[in-house]
């Protein structure tokens, strides 16, 4: 006959577990920051999102239920004639054809100035390079207002009032994204230019060969961000352009408003959704290569 043995306290007497620590559930406490950073990121996110998802639904709206009190995020019976409005009001494709002409122009060539003015700055040596840059520098802080008569005079003594190339030529030189390409070039290493110099490069070949490609997330930034501002840009085509045919999309859309704001909401936030598609493609195509750009040099 055997016995059986339980070494388990649970089936001894109670004074084997006398001397023995009391444990307590283990109980996780409430972590406050956690909860303030969604709360702050859910106001943020609603802050941002609100006016867009409000200009969507309104523009599904007829023009009779445009100020209906308090408005309705969900548009139950979605209403599409503001659409078609604004297709019958506006040319909206030689609109957006003007405005994917100057603001793709424009990104390129603020891609292509800011990429060979950085370099220079970051990594020729020349006299004065210190205090041109410091005059660029300078440039940033001068709103377009206090420009736009000398450029308006210039543009004019040019021959060139009126057209495309006036909203074009003025917005390629960029001291934003030449400050922006110079801290990019300034985080590559200066061997590479060293060792192309050894093997009989020229500036120009170092630049083009070695340096550009590698400069590539940070161009993305400056001609994503370009074509974002200009493509919403409505004071200097407003001034520098007055033939309907010469209209960018901004100006277009301040035509839906009709005489003295008479005209629909509807159809005005209609042409606003249509003209955010271009720039939400740009955003979706191009986000990647702008990660990359911002995180470049992190080591993440």
């Amino acid at each position: 006959m055997t016995t059986t043995t339980d070494h388990g306290l649970a089936g001894h007497s109670p004074r084997l577990s006398e001397g023995l620590p009391v444990t307590t559930p283990n109980r996780k406490k409430f972590n406050w920051s956690f909860a303030a950073r969604i709360l702050l990121l859910l106001l943020a996110a609603a802050l941002t999102l609100g006016p867009v998802l409000w200009t969507l639904t309104t523009s599904l709206r007829s023009p009779s239920e445009s100020f209906k009190l308090p408005p309705s995020f969900i548009p139950w019976n979605p209403d599409f004639t503001s659409y078609g409005e604004v297709f019958k009001q506006l040319n909206i494709f030689l609109l957006v054809l003007n405005s994917a002409l100057v603001t793709g122009v424009i990104a390129v060539g603020q891609m292509v100035s800011a990429a060979l003015a950085g370099y220079a700055f970051a990594h020729l040596k020349f006299r004065g390079r210190g205090a041109l840059f410091s005059i660029v520098l300078a440039t940033m802080m001068v709103p377009v207002q206090v420009t736009i008569v000398p450029v308006f005079m210039l543009i004019r003594g040019m021959g060139l009032s009126d057209t495309l190339l006036a909203l074009i030529l003025p917005a390629i030189p960029t001291a934003f994204g030449t400050f922006l390409m110079r801290q990019y070039f300034m985080g590559l290493p200066a061997e590479l230019a060293e060792a192309a110099s050894i093997d009989g490069a020229s500036p120009w070949r170092t630049f083009r060969s070695v340096y550009a490609p590698l400069a590539m997330p940070g161009m993305a930034i400056v001609g994503i961000l370009a074509f974002n501002f200009h493509w919403n840009e409505f004071f200097r085509p407003l001034i520098l352009t007055i033939s309907e045919q010469n209209f960018t999309l901004p100006l277009g859309l301040v035509s839906l408003q009709g005489n003295l704001g008479t005209g629909s909401i509807s159809v005005v936030l209609a042409g606003v959704v249509l003209s955010m598609i271009p720039a939400l493609v740009v955003f979706i195509f191009g986000q990647r290569a702008l990660q990359d750009g911002l995180t470049a040099g992190t080591g993440k």
